[in-house]
């Protein structure tokens, strides 16, 4: 008689492993969260490379504080205020080294279709977007997180969260160069 194939363990018995050394564990949960933690970079800092060096500080962050993690919230809300961290300090990096408040370089044109084009213009206007905003924004309206994740994840209070993401619709309505969101009506890029 075969036996199920065993299911991957959750995130807390991966995390309590790790706090024991077993570095196996570890690389098992960097293996399940690095593409989330990745593309949440990559729409904070608008570069390739810009958001390798920061998912890949938020991971040596994780594993560095690991033992600081109280399990209060769920290990992904933990991930994710550390990979925002990361994400901050690097715009902050980028400003001391330039000197300047300056709009990230938006990527090269697409060579093709207008789907591409307006999937460009909407990360070029990401990036205008203020960073406190654009984190939201990025959170719930791309990655799918609820408020309440989001709230915890970023230990902000509920209506904050709520009026953050407000305001970087209206933002990157804006930098879209289109009149600003009506409220009434739900985002294109997701719903309220």
């Amino acid at each position: 008689m075969m036996s199920a194939p065993a299911a991957d363990p959750p995130d807390a018995d991966l995390v309590e492993a790790a706090r024991r050394g077993d570095h196996a564990a570890f690389a098992a949960l960097v293996r399940r969260h690095e593409r989330r933690v990745y593309a949440l970079a990559y729409r904070m800092l608008g570069r390739e490379e810009d958001a390798r060096d920061a998912a890949q500080d938020a991971f040596i962050s994780c594993y560095r504080n690991l033992r600081n993690f109280r399990g209060d919230a769920a290990f992904t809300t933990w991930l994710h205020r550390i990979a925002v961290n990361a994400c901050y300090d690097a715009l902050r990096k980028r400003r001391e080294l330039l000197g300047i408040e300056e709009a990230p370089e938006p990527p090269p044109a697409p060579d093709h279709g207008d789907a591409a084009a307006a999937a460009i213009d909407v990360h070029r206007a990401l990036q205008l977007v203020p960073p406190d905003f654009r984190a939201v924004l990025v959170m719930h309206d791309l990655q799918d997180m609820a408020y309440e994740q989001i709230a915890e994840a970023l230990r902000l209070p509920l209506g904050t969260v709520k009026s953050r993401l407000h305001r970087a619709r209206i933002a990157l309505a804006e930098a879209l160069g289109g009149e600003p969101a009506d409220p009434a009506r739900p985002s294109k890029l997701g719903s309220s």
